[in-house]
């Protein structure tokens, strides 16, 4: 492996010397992180933490690790409990995970742990919430691991109780849709058709795809028929079968005529931006999020960086359907299948699910 031979490489020049191995090994994750070469971080990484005195060693030990397990881990365990329907033992691990890392890993006046997960939300928690506190990374995906948590109190019959617990998460990441679609599903549970409408219209800001817009809309959707506001909620529904369709949609169409108990007429583009403006809705993708995707696509280019810049690129043309940014895509991939597309032709994704399998990239 690739990662073996630079991991020889680095420990041959090691001298022995706690100080200056510190400051080479450093300099070297420093390099490999511009690189991105991310075997070469993880060598230097794991040599680095060889070579730490052991109180600091055993002080990492305590923060990433629960009774010997590390904290993925033990998330992974949980993963594969909520698989075997064992909600009991999932939820108690859960828990002590979700409480360790609100022990552990709390913000303080001058600092805040973020789990921010790429590049685009980097950039994008930046722009949108100009932090003035310094940002630490969290070693894992402390917004993911702790909208477990709210899922499983979910599912054992304490939703209540999963409102904070999905905020928590949120605070962690608030880039990251999949708490916040959570915790409109738990608000339908809870029949608060105010806050369904509410939480959706925070998620459509920071959606960075198609299908994560159509689930915004879908869920306002829910809450306007709900609401008896069936012209409105055929609307919302009408915009996301449009920006990505799913199978489920016409059914929920088809309830809200029946309920109306008279047809209702397909609006017009312009007609879905009017009933979105009622409740204070954007129709399509968030400025800043396009904005952030379109810069990010630039910034890569100009790097060369071509995975990372497709990457960007076909996020930037899912939110806009730019034929400019299509050329782009195709000069550097000619048979570029996009995101929304591969969507498309696979049926969609099941838009009640609420554990986030695959957290947007």
């Amino acid at each position: 492996m690739a990662e073996n031979k630079i991991l020889a490489e680095l420990r041959a020049k090691l001298t022995g010397s706690a100080e200056d191995d510190n400051k080479f090994l450093r300099a070297e994750a420093e390099r490999y992180a511009q690189e991105k070469n991310l075997e070469g971080v993880d060598a230097a990484t794991q040599l680095l933490i060889e070579i730490m005195p052991p109180e600091q060693k055993a002080e990492i030990d305590r923060l990433t690790h629960v009774d010997g397990m590390r904290l993925d881990e033990m998330h992974d365990k949980i993963r594969q409990l909520i698989k075997e329907k064992d909600m009991t033992e999932a939820k108690s691990l859960a828990e002590r995970l979700y409480k360790k890392i609100l022990v552990d890993y709390k913000s303080t006046d001058t600092a805040k742990f973020v789990s921010l997960r790429n590049p685009f939300e980097d950039n994008l928690y930046q722009l949108r919430y100009k932090p003035d506190k310094v940002l630490n990374r969290t070693p894992f995906d402390f917004g993911t691991f702790i909208a477990t948590y709210g899922y499983l109190l979910v599912e054992t019959g304490s939703p209540l109780d999963a409102i904070p617990v999905l905020e928590k998460a949120m605070e962690y990441n608030p880039l990251d849709c999949g708490p916040r679609f959570e915790l409109a599903e738990v608000y339908k549970l809870l029949k608060n058709k105010r806050m369904i409408l509410e939480t959706s219209r925070e998620t459509l800001k920071v959606a960075s795809s198609p299908v994560a817009i159509a689930r915004c809309y879908a869920n306002a959707g829910y809450a306007l028929t709900e609401m008896g506001e069936y012209d409105d909620a055929f609307a919302f529904l009408t915009a996301s079968v449009l920006f990505a369709p799913h199978p489920a949609i016409p059914y929920e169409m088809r309830d809200v005529v029946d309920r109306k108990g008279a047809p209702i007429k397909q609006p017009t583009r312009e007609e879905m931006i009017e009933a979105m403006k009622k409740y204070n809705f954007e129709f399509g993708p968030n400025e800043e999020v396009v904005s952030v995707a379109a810069q990010l696509s630039a910034n890569y280019l100009m790097d060369e960086d071509i995975p990372n810049a497709l990457k960007a690129l076909k996020m930037t043309y899912n939110l806009t359907r730019d034929e400019k940014v299509k050329e782009i895509i195709l000069k550097y991939e000619p048979d570029a299948k996009t995101l929304a597309e591969e969507y498309e032709s696979s049926g969609g994704a099941k838009i009640t699910q609420t554990v986030n399998e695959s957290p947007e990239n």
